[in-house]
């Protein structure tokens, strides 16, 4: 694990007018962030304040959680419409959709105030996740379920060189990504150092960082997770306060770059108490 104490890991066109989406050819589209599939997605999302404009349904399945979808899709307003296995198997972009796919409108990003803001509300100690060029979609989903299980504030990625909000990102949060708090920056750098000027202590994650189980990871602050491959980068490491690692006692020298946001994550909430 030479960079990043564990955090390396693995690296259409339609006339609306015309047809829905659904009849579309998959080979004819991108995956994109207009789509959610799974049930757990599908009911995180009509728990928030996402816009649904329709759900998609696999006919003559009404039970378990598909009939409490469709539920509080009628109670909402929403159109239902049903469908064939085959016909959500040519809209589905992750091959697991579950029976259920809902098209909302694109995810609503947040501002970094917004999530300093929601930390004040709950009156407690901003704990935010920055992610540098996370790029791999499964990766960065899990973080973002883990960033939620732990009582993360909100989650800040680079606009460029970084994985967005996708169908893949939803499904693999299982629907996490719905209630977390997520800005996009364009210079993440002079986001550290803003939230730095705001009382925040920033976390890098390198090899050569102090145990992370030795560090003081109380208060105010921000954990940055580096990329699959290159870890963080030199000026946002040279920006962080302090640089802790994971120790590796078998014959690897690293962990998946999500796996290793978990342990450093459950170690903050361990010593916040």
């Amino acid at each position: 694990m030479k960079n990043t104490s564990g955090f390396k890991g693995q690296r259409g066109s339609r006339d609306r007018k015309s047809r829905d989406f659904a009849d579309s050819p998959r080979e004819n589209r991108m995956e994109s962030e207009e789509f959610i599939e799974g049930r757990n997605p599908v009911l995180e999302a009509l728990k928030s304040e996402r816009t649904i404009e329709k759900i998609y349904v696999s006919k003559g399945d009404v039970e378990g959680s598909i009939k409490v979808i469709i539920s509080k899709a009628r109670d909402k307003g929403i159109v239902i419409q049903e469908m064939d296995k085959k016909g959500l198997d040519n809209i589905s972009v992750t091959n697991s959709h579950q029976g259920v796919i809902a098209r909302v409108t694109p995810f609503n990003y947040s501002e970094v105030q917004d999530i300093l803001d929601y930390a004040k509300e709950k009156e407690e100690d901003p704990f935010v996740i920055i992610l540098d060029e996370i790029e791999d979609p499964h990766n960065f989903g899990s973080i973002i379920r883990t960033a939620n299980a732990c009582g993360a504030h909100g989650i800040i990625i680079p606009k460029r060189r970084s994985a967005l909000v996708t169908q893949t990102v939803l499904k693999v949060s299982a629907g996490a990504a719905e209630g977390m708090k997520i800005a996009k920056v364009t210079n993440l750098n002079q986001t550290i150092k803003d939230l730095k000027d705001k009382g925040l202590w920033i976390i890098g994650t390198d090899m050569d960082g102090e145990v992370c189980y030795n560090s003081n990871l109380k208060g105010s602050l921000g954990l940055v997770v580096g990329s699959e491959g290159k870890g963080i980068s030199r000026l946002v490491k040279e920006n962080c306060d302090i640089v802790v690692r994971i120790p590796m006692n078998g014959t690897i020298n690293s962990l998946n770059a999500s796996v290793a946001a978990g342990i450093i994550m459950y170690e903050i909430v361990r010593q916040r108490g």
